[in-house]
């Protein structure tokens, strides 16, 4: 196994001993749906043509990409010799390095409620790791069951299982793999408010204030004649709908 990053150059070894056999057939495939020659009849084919050298029977692929990676197969065929045919595997890995990670960060939420912060880079080979720092300061994954968050440093979450105030700040994320330099998103604050207590219960106190005149307006009017009780009930199902429309729209 070969590790490589790309633009390198990677390097497939094989090396081979003949007993008699001075002139032995080297040829080189590289496996996949379909095995194709990588060096035969002494000459590089396909991509492999132009930029690739061998010596003795190990392979230097200049400038590698993330095309090359897979596997190969060397064989000798040397048919003078008691063993006359040997063959060896290599599986070229090419590494990349991550990208700058694309985060998800809310711009605010409210205390009490759960937030979820997302990290994910799509190009590092192996995976990258996460992660995620507050206001510059690294966020160590809890070691308690009752921790108010969760850091999941393979799949990238910052979970707040109830957000408070004191959670508002400057999130960001770090992306490692091992292979050159860690990459960082863009810092977001995000803001973590108090929920607007004055706004529901002046909602609440119209709604009922709506029901208390809907409901004693058709009790008069019933009772003095002036309209059946299915007329009230209508009329009061009217207001009730067109409140809930007005207050919609405002």
């Amino acid at each position: 196994l070969i590790g490589h990053t790309p633009s390198l150059d990677a390097v497939l070894s094989c090396i081979f001993f003949t007993e008699v056999d001075q002139k032995p057939r080297i040829e080189w495939k590289k496996k996949g749906k379909d095995v194709s020659f990588v060096f035969y009849n002494g000459k590089f084919k396909g991509p492999f043509e132009g930029r690739a050298t061998i010596d003795g029977a190990t392979v230097t692929l200049k400038r590698v990409t993330q095309e090359d990676a897979g596997e190969y197969r060397c064989e000798i065929s040397a048919p003078q010799d008691t063993v006359s045919l040997g063959e060896t595997n290599v599986t070229l890995k090419v590494l990349v390095p991550p990208q700058i990670p694309l985060c998800e960060i809310p711009s605010s939420a409210v205390t009490g409620s759960v937030v979820q912060l997302r990290c994910r880079d799509q190009q590092g080979i192996p995976p990258a790791t996460y992660s995620w720092y507050k206001d510059n300061k690294l966020i160590r994954a809890p070691h308690h069951a009752n921790a108010t968050y969760l850091v999941n440093s393979r799949t990238g979450v910052l979970e707040f299982k109830a957000v408070t105030k004191e959670d508002t700040g400057q999130y960001r994320c770090l992306a490692s793999n091992g292979v050159g330099q860690s990459k960082t998103c863009e810092g977001k604050h995000m803001t973590i408010e108090d929920v607007n207590i004055t706004a529901v219960v002046a909602t609440v106190v119209v709604v009922f204030l709506v029901v208390l005149v809907c409901g004693c307006g058709g009790f008069l009017l019933q009772r003095n004649g002036f309209c059946s009780r299915e007329f009230v009930q209508f009329a009061c199902s009217w207001q009730s709908d067109n409140h809930s429309t007005v207050h919609q729209l405002i």
